[in-house]
């Protein structure tokens, strides 16, 4: 390398440094440390190693960049700014500013260039997971022989702090097991966390760890070694059959006087730190945001690159379409996220003359729809027997790529971040299950799905108190109104088989992050016909009933077949009850309010009916309704008689609707 191109690098670099230093001093807040140590590895990536377009950043066949510590998140907007993306300079100087495309945290579909929403720690490193098992999936199913549409790297840049969080370990486990070549993680090293040394909570070794793990392990001994690094990173390109780490030894906040400590990694340098860093590293004292003529043109140069490398691929994706028209064609529609014209007729309706659970009729429909939706992909937590969620027509992921059936082992928090992370890549609707009081595990996953919109799927089986004998610690009694406050996950319960099918068909056609709550016991099929359940679904909630006007019982999933039991035991003493199957809060709260006044008049008692906690009930029945729901937790019996004894029961419901009609 000459002279002249190492004083390049360098002035590009010292560019990238300082427009993350000015942006967090402008701002008085923010994590200078990280984008001061970690700027050439940034800087290397994006010139000489990503295959990206910034001027179509959803380029199907993009390289894909995770900043897993999302702290750092001014480097990844310097870097997103003068690769030419569309973030202006406007939007750096307004860094973590109301309404500006700059946030704390980097956050999917806030920011061009942002693949995946990160900040707690792990969940990028996790998500990029799923990024790896994506391209791996539809590598195997769309690549023929000098035809590969699909073919690009997953890259994740990551600090101590990601590497102590338990998902890392779930997600680096099942990515060396998934054999996840693609996959490469660029360990920020630095020695440095918020409180102190690393060596007072963080003693392990890294390489060791990850040699367990099967993935292909690498050191450089100094990041801003840019003839290392472009090593390191060509041997992990190399290696086609296990993930990779490159430990890269960084020193944080790099050029400060506060470099090495902890002061540097949380807060703004300040006035006089930020005058002595730009002194150390021989740059102007009194500019900010500052972008050298040479810099910008170097950084710039990755327009042109991106352009080309873009025109490049489709006019082999042409060649390929002429190959393969209907491989092309789908694939086009899936990359489109769009669901094939049509597959809803696969939809299976169920007969009445027999109950089934939720999860077995859930089984049922993923497997009537699972060639018409190709798309459709995802496993369990070591739970697939229970959950009922696998395709019987498809391999193991792991013994053939091709195979659509994920076996995520007992790791429910790293397969929920997996699933977003399949999400965000496109071309696939994820899922992932397992029992529903697991979802504790890995709630923070559901949030983070929920804040990107991610098209993730959320499957939990085993939903109440109703499950029986395994007792409180697999009751779930709090987990439906916990997951119910998340803003923008969809949520369904629903009553029967044929609900079921329903809510499956609008979890596939919103496009949203969704979760399902379905029953272990069998429960009677309502009539599809006669109840119009497809179209009740739609509007969250719904009258299989609306005779009744002295009240109003109102269930979700199990509870549903109690309460029309009970609206008949009503009726044969003269009090007339109106039936209501509310299987989605989300969906029933966007409806309008004339629908909602004609379903539920004010003025008409109302008695809420859910084997779960009453929390939240209170704005649907109102102050002088009630609810008959499960405030404590559970108890090891069979589910019956736990039903029975929580109150769950016709005569309980029969008794408290008395009490409201006679108010």
């Amino acid at each position: 390398m000459s002279d002249q191109q190492q004083e390049l690098d360098q002035l590009s670099i010292n560019t990238l440094r300082f427009l993350a230093v000015d942006q967090v001093e402008k701002a008085k807040n923010g994590h200078p440390g990280a984008p001061l140590g970690c700027a050439p590895i940034a800087y290397l990536l994006f010139h000489k190693f990503m295959k990206h377009d910034p001027k179509d950043p959803k380029w199907s066949d993009r390289d894909r960049f995770v900043l897993s510590n999302g702290h750092a998140s001014a480097l990844l907007y310097g870097v997103l700014h003068l690769s030419g993306y569309d973030l202006p300079m406007s939007q750096l100087e307004q860094f973590r500013e109301w309404g500006s495309h700059t946030p704390g945290h980097p956050e999917y579909g806030e920011t061009p260039g942002v693949e995946v929403t990160t900040g707690p720690l792990g969940q990028g490193f996790a998500e990029a997971v799923g990024l790896a098992i994506a391209e791996k999936h539809l590598a195997a199913v769309y690549n023929h022989e000098n035809h590969t549409p699909v073919d690009h790297h997953t890259y994740v840049l990551c600090g101590d702090g990601d590497l102590m969080e338990g998902i890392s370990h779930e997600s680096s486990s099942l990515a060396g097991t998934l054999k996840l070549g693609k996959l490469i993680v660029l360990y920020d090293d630095n020695l440095i966390s918020l409180d102190g040394p690393t060596e007072l909570s963080f003693t392990e070794d890294v390489k060791k760890r990850f040699e367990a793990y099967h993935w292909h392990v690498q050191e450089v001994a100094d990041g801003n070694d840019l003839e290392a690094l472009t090593h390191a990173i060509q041997a992990a390109k190399a290696e086609t059959t296990r993930p990779s780490l490159i430990k890269v030894r960084t020193v944080i906040g790099y050029g400060s006087p506060k470099a090495g400590t902890k002061g540097v990694h949380g807060e703004a340098l300040g006035p006089e730190a930020t005058k002595a860093t730009k002194r150390n590293l021989n740059w102007p004292e009194d500019k900010s945001f500052y972008v050298p003529e040479e810099a910008g043109k170097n950084w710039g140069s990755l327009v042109e690159k991106g352009k080309t490398a873009h025109a490049e691929w489709q006019k082999k994706y042409e060649e390929y379409s002429k190959a393969y028209p209907e491989k092309a064609a789908e694939f086009d529609r899936r990359t489109a996220m769009k669901l094939a014209d049509g597959w809803e007729k696969k939809l299976p309706v169920f007969p009445t003359d027999k109950p089934i659970a939720t999860r077995n009729a859930g089984q049922v429909v993923m497997n009537a729809i699972a060639d018409v939706v190709p798309e459709l992909f995802g496993g369990a937590a070591d739970l697939t027997s229970s959950t009922k969620t696998i395709f019987a027509k498809s391999e193991n992921f792991h013994l053939d790529p091709k195979g659509r059936n994920v076996f995520f082992g007992v790791r429910e928090f790293g397969m929920m971040a997996a699933v977003n992370g399949i999400a965000a890549h496109g071309g696939l609707i994820p899922f992932g299950s397992t029992f529903f009081t697991f979802s504790d595990y890995c709630r923070s996953a559901l949030r983070m799905g929920a804040l990107q919109s991610s098209h993730s799927l959320y499957i939990f089986t085993h939903d109440s108190i109703g499950l029986g004998a395994d007792g409180p610690t697999h009751q779930p009694v709090e987990h439906l109104m916990a997951l119910r406050a998340i803003p923008q996950l969809t949520d369904f319960r629903p009553a029967d088989a044929n609900e079921a099918a329903a809510c499956w068909r609008l979890a596939l056609e919103r496009h949203s992050a969704a979760f399902m709550a379905l029953s272990r016991q069998d429960l009677p099929v309502l009539d599809a016909e006669k109840y119009k359940i497809a179209e009740g679904v739609r509007h969250g909630a719904y009258a299989l009933d609306d005779s009744g006007k002295d009240i109003i019982l109102i269930a979700t999933g199990s509870e549903v077949a109690t309460i029309m039991e009970a609206a008949e035991k009503l009726k044969a003493e003269g009090i007339h009850a109106s039936v209501v199957s509310m299987p989605s809060f989300r969906i029933y709260d966007e409806q309008n309010d004339a629908y909602k006044a004609k379903l539920m008049p004010e003025g008409t008692p109302k008695l809420a009916v859910e084997a779960g906690a009453t929390m939240g009930w209170w704005k649907y029945v109102g102050h002088n309704g009630g609810i008959i729901g499960v405030d404590r937790f559970g108890a090891s019996a069979p589910g019956p008689k736990v039903l029975e004894e929580f109150g769950i029961s016709v005569s309980n419901i029969v008794a408290h609707a008395k009490k409201l009609v006679k108010k």
